[in-house]
């Protein structure tokens, strides 16, 4: 088995690994209202919402990562692996790029602040929370940015 660099199947996978973060924020984000809201009923209880709330976003992590590795490691531009963490160190698609580094670095400060909850507190905790408010719409922003056809396509 060989990986081709080359071709188009790393700018799809990056594509569609992209769609499938942004699903699952999408889902992640409703679930977190949902918990913070406290909406229970005897058919779905909080517990519920919480662990699907906790396992949805490992799984965004998780979805999140494989998109920035395939867009690190495609050819067809040049992308560092410091444009996805700093905005603005891309020359290709400088606003875009650096719409998704935001939203990646407000998503970083989540997952450590829910790392150093019982270090940092409560209070502390869901005020760094709240970037998942501002996280989601740079996402969602993001998303439809014109980055370009597959190798090998016309435009």
């Amino acid at each position: 088995m060989s990986v081709n660099l080359h071709g188009p199947g790393l700018w799809y996978a990056t594509r569609a690994t992209g769609l499938v973060t942004l699903l699952l924020l999408t889902v992640s984000v409703l679930l977190g209202i949902l918990t913070a809201g406290r909406f229970s009923t005897q058919r779905w209880p909080r517990f519920l919402s919480q662990g699907l709330h906790r396992n949805v976003s490992l799984l965004v992590l998780v979805f999140l990562a494989l998109h920035v590795g395939t867009t690190v490691i495609d050819t067809y531009t040049s992308i560092s692996l410091a444009a996805a963490f700093i905005p603005f160190a891309s020359s290709y698609k400088t606003g875009w790029l650096s719409l998704g580094a935001v939203a990646l670095d407000m998503l970083l400060a989540l997952v450590a602040t829910s790392l150093l909850r019982s270090r940092i507190g409560h209070r502390s905790w869901r005020r760094v929370h709240w970037l998942a408010y501002a996280c989601w719409p740079s996402r969602t922003a993001w998303a439809p940015a014109p980055t370009g056809t597959p190798p090998g396509s016309s435009p």
